[in-house]
């Protein structure tokens, strides 16, 4: 076993557990003493002895959603008719989980002079609350400008705490935008549409955004593609841009 600073394998006990968006479930463990991690990395996640199975198997790579200055590990996915998801979600308080971790390097970048640049599709913000939330607390000089894409408000956890965060950080920015908000019940002031290189280099402001920001993605394989598509598009290398995709959630 490695040792806690640098990865944990143990077993937690499930501490909490609530819906903070439609069909969007978040957990939460009580973080052991001495274990440390780098806001944007993920852990992997083992049920022990489930009710139930399926050829998807046990074990889940989540990313924390916490930030290290947190008491807790939290974890937010998806809700989708798995036995892993059926398990996670009707497990009573108090069962244990195999953690391991943490992994990763989905992380942000030491050039403060560099500002960075997320784009979130639905669960992938998770890494990115975790990003956001330690420059708030830390009180980092990184510029940060956050582009969350959702369907609806309903469907987009943590909208009311990273607009907190961007009243609490005057180095971020937060851009929030829904796709078929036609489809909503939600009030919204917000943008609206898909995420394009236009909105993207409306709210930068950089002189050169081709040489200056680093390039975050995060979300469903098919947006994180799309989205690299349009980076390259609006003249973004590849050597800027760092991905990570969520297969199956």
């Amino acid at each position: 076993m490695a040792t806690a600073i640098d990865s944990l394998v143990s077993v937690l006990p499930l501490s909490d557990r609530r819906e903070v968006a439609e069909r969007t479930l978040e957990f939460r463990f009580v973080k052991p003493r001495g274990m440390t991690f780098k806001a944007g990395q993920f852990m992997d996640l083992t049920l022990i002895d489930p009710p139930e199975t399926d050829a998807e198997g046990n074990t889940r790579g989540f990313s924390i959603n916490s930030a290290p200055d947190e008491p807790d590990l939290i974890f937010t996915t998806r809700l989708r008719d798995t036995a892993f998801k059926r398990v996670l979600r009707s497990m009573p308080l108090g069962t244990g989980m195999r953690i391991e971790g943490p992994f990763g390097n989905f992380t942000l970048h030491n050039n403060k002079d560099r500002p960075a640049v997320l784009l979130a599709g639905g669960i992938g913000i998770t890494p990115f609350r975790s990003i956001v939330r330690r420059a708030a607390h830390e009180k980092m000089r990184h510029r940060i400008v956050l582009f969350y894409v959702n369907r609806r408000p309903e469907d987009a956890p943590y909208l009311d705490e990273l607009s907190r965060f961007e009243r609490e950080n005057p180095s971020f920015t937060f851009v929030p935008t829904m796709t078929r908000l036609r489809d909503s019940h939600a009030s919204w002031t917000g943008e609206t549409g898909h995420l394009d290189g236009s909105m993207i280099l409306r709210y930068l402001r950089l002189s050169d955004p081709q040489a200056t920001a680093i390039y975050y993605v995060a979300g469903p394989p098919r947006m994180v593609a799309g989205l690299h598509e349009m980076l390259n598009t609006i003249g973004i290398d590849d050597d800027d841009i760092r991905m990570e995709d969520f297969a199956g959630y």
